[in-house]
């Protein structure tokens, strides 16, 4: 008795159109004129970070009387830039330095734990006004956070129902919970749709399988979609994290100018005004805001890639 095998399905027309477009990308992608191409803007593109970075370690007197790139001709090197920016009694941006950690940490894990769970909801649970509710989140990623600050900062000083004033309070932070609402709340709608987007891909097979095994919401939530979920999570919390170190409006204006509660960035703001002329103290302050996010970026970058590409499951 003999068996025959059955033939391997045939590739449909469209199918067939979509991988000969994907080899044809991959090919020119993968061209040597391409990585050359990616070579010169990844050099162009380094090049203003090791300019600051130099500039950074040379003396006074030669970073105001040459440029850069002659410390390779004339290489000198000092510590007193850092020195002076770190722990000079007239700038400490050290302190600012923890400010912007204490800031940035609960602005990351704030919005982005409450949006996980507000997609799931959105994505796999079923109420009234689901989809109302969801496009009036979408529809709030186009206003601009300019115009939010008055009626925010409204709400800060004269909350209604008789609550407390939020403004000037140490409580709760000593002030910086201010901050942290107002970067949560900017960031909440984007993150939302996002990995709202990003669940909608799980197969429903595994939701029904679960369901049938008995599982909750909460055990499916934290069983099955927090693992899948992990490289999206981890993409748009390095995003935030770059957005709100990086930030200088929403510090200084939620932050009430307290120099107290100040992140890096708005002391630098204050540098380059009160001393325009030190630019050997400008670029070791630069330098020490622009070295943590990129630490976070270069090493979480596989957990960045990931998470673009999160989406394409098979089910």
């Amino acid at each position: 008795m003999t068996t025959t095998t059955p033939a391997p399905a045939v590739p449909s027309k469209k199918q067939q159109r979509a991988n000969a477009a994907a080899e044809s990308a991959h090919q020119k992608l993968s061209s040597p004129w391409a990585s050359f191409a990616a070579i010169v803007i990844a050099v162009v593109w380094t090049v203003p970070t090791l300019g600051l970075f130099i500039s950074s370690f040379r003396p006074e007197d030669d970073v105001k009387g040459s440029g850069w790139w002659t410390w390779f001709t004339n290489p000198s090197f000092t510590l007193d830039n850092y020195s002076a920016v770190l722990s000079g009694s007239d700038t400490d941006l050290a302190t600012y330095f923890i400010n912007s950690i204490v800031i940035t940490l609960p602005s990351v894990v704030i919005p982005i734990t409450l949006a996980t769970m507000a997609a799931y909801a959105f994505a796999w649970m079923k109420f009234p006004g689901r989809d109302l509710l969801f496009v009036a989140v979408f529809a709030m990623q186009i206003v601009p956070i300019q115009v939010t600050m008055i009626p925010l900062l409204s709400l800060y000083v004269t909350p209604p129902f008789g609550l407390p004033s939020l403004a000037g309070s140490e409580a709760f932070g000593g002030g910086f919970y201010t901050i942290w609402l107002s970067h949560s709340i900017f960031a909440l709608p984007l993150a939302i749709y996002l990995l709202h987007n990003f669940m909608k891909e799980i197969p429903a097979e595994l939701v029904e399988a679960a369901r049938v095994d008995g599982a909750g919401h909460v055990r499916i939530f934290t069983r099955i979609m927090l693992p899948l979920m992990t490289p999206s999570i981890a993409a748009l919390g390095i995003f935030q994290f770059l957005w709100v170190w990086n930030d200088l409006l929403v510090a200084l204006v939620f932050g009430g100018g307290n120099l107290d509660i100040s992140p890096l960035t708005v002391r630098l703001a204050e540098l380059s005004g009160t001393r325009g002329q030190d630019w050997h103290l400008l670029s070791a302050g630069a330098f020490v805001s622009l070295v943590v996010p990129l630490i976070v970026f270069l090493s979480l970058q596989r957990y960045f890639v990931r998470g673009l590409l999160a989406g394409s499951v098979k089910g």
